[in-house]
């Protein structure tokens, strides 16, 4: 669920005080993309939420949650049902899974 190498290697990239920083930056911004998904903004936004949270993802070593956003994106592009509750509760778990390795801190 979670590429643990990658964390290991932003946080060595950027620091510790600003790989701080991005965490609690997209687990803010993130949570709030997930309560748009969740909440049916029009088509549009969803595509931007879903491209959003995967690239963010797939910096922070979420994979699970970069996979099924990536192909959300697709299908809402294409005007096709994307199930934003499956995506919702990988990112819990994801977020979950996340905090949990990094200490039980938002961004250890």
């Amino acid at each position: 669920m979670i590429d643990w190498d990658r964390v290991a290697s932003l946080r060595g990239e950027i620091g510790a005080a600003d790989f701080t920083e991005v965490v609690e930056m997209f687990l803010t911004e993130s949570d709030a993309a997930v309560a748009r998904l969740l909440a049916g903004i029009p088509d549009p936004t969803l595509e931007a939420d879903l491209h959003f949270l995967k690239g963010s993802a797939l910096n922070l070593g979420f994979r699970h949650l970069a996979a099924l956003c990536g192909a959300g994106e697709k299908r809402a592009a294409v005007g096709a049902a994307v199930d934003v509750a499956e995506v919702a509760e990988s990112f819990a778990a994801s977020r979950q899974a996340f905090v949990a390795g990094l200490g039980g801190s938002r961004a250890a």
